[in-house]
Order: structure tokens, then sequence, then C-alpha cells
């Protein structure tokens, strides 16, 4: 064990170069660390160009979850290198439903790769991302339009049914809830 359950620092350490063991002890104690290690955890991804490294670096912040919700989406809108808007992107899409709402207000981001990277973040949330998708084909910018629509098309059948009813419904086809436009099923 290259850290112990106080030393920051000496986790990052041994989460970049540890064995695989060390590697997954560091994982655990800066999972336990919390919010504490969101932010140096960003700046190590920042930092260092190991692609390993920042993958157990997403993980952990992905298991760290909402508390580092904040933090990830502000340096991802911050962040200018692709690789690591990627690793920043691909924590929020392993929480799962709790990061859908911030990832759908990246969508508006001027930045094409932020949105693109948001995008595939939803999808890897999956299910849990469809409704909110479909309610922002309704959003007044056309971008977040675009790219739910996008995103719904991108996630396969269920994406789909729901890109489908949406726009059934605004041709005068069925609601949402299976209902014409006189009410009735």
């Amino acid at each position: 064990m290259s850290g112990d359950g106080g030393d920051l620092a000496g986790w990052i350490a041994t989460l970049k170069k540890g064995d695989l063991a060390a590697r997954h002890e560091a994982e655990d104690a800066l999972g336990k660390m919390g919010e504490g290690a969101v932010e140096p955890l960003i700046q190590a991804i920042r930092e260092e160009t190991d692609t390993d490294f920042r993958w157990y670096a997403a993980r952990v912040l992905a298991r760290i979850g909402p508390p580092a919700i904040g933090h990830l989406t502000q340096a991802l809108k911050g962040e200018k290198d692709q690789q690591v808007q990627r690793y920043l992107a691909a924590s929020l899409g392993e929480m799962g439903e709790a990061a859908v709402r911030p990832l759908l207000a990246l969508l508006s981001d001027p930045v094409p790769g932020i949105r693109g990277f948001a995008a595939l973040a939803l999808c890897r949330v999956g299910r849990p991302a469809i409704q909110p998708l479909s309610d922002a084909l309704d959003d007044t910018d056309e971008t977040v339009r675009s790219c739910a629509a996008l995103i719904l098309w991108q996630m396969g059948e269920e994406g789909m049914e729901a890109l489908g009813k949406t726009f059934a419904t605004k041709e005068g086809g069925p609601d949402r809830a299976g209902h014409d436009e006189k009410g009735t099923h």
C-alpha cells in the first residue's frame, strides 16, 4: 500500500503506478474520501497522460457519484483537451440517472466537442435518460433539440420509440399517453 487513509497524494500516486491490487485498494480509499478527492483527481487526469491512470481516476470519480457532478461539469466546460473531456464525461455517464440533468445542460454548450461527449455520456446512461431527452425535443434551443433527437436515435430501439412518439404527437397523432386529438386511444 503506497497511500494511507489520509494521504490523498499517496493514493493518487498508487492509482498511477501501483500493481492491480494496489490500484484497486487506491480506488476504494479515494472513493471513500468522497468530494474531497474530486478536484485532485480531476487535476491528475489533466496532468497525467497515461490512459490506464485516467481510466482508474474516472472510475473513482464515478464511484464518488453525485458530490462530483458539479465539479465534473464545470471542469468539462472549461477543458480544452479532448482526451481529458472524454474521461470527465465518461465519469458522468457512469453515474447514471443522477447525472442526466447536468449532462442535458451541456447540450447547449457552444463547443461541439463538449456536446458530443455529453451525448456519449447520455447514451451510456441509457434508459433513465430517455424521458428527459424526449422532453428536450421541445427545448427552445434548436441545438438542444437536434442533439436530443440524435442521441435518442443513437440509443437504439427504446430511443427510436420515444422519438417516434414525440413526432407523432407533434403531427396530430396519438400523444405520449396514446390518446389522439379527440382524447380516445
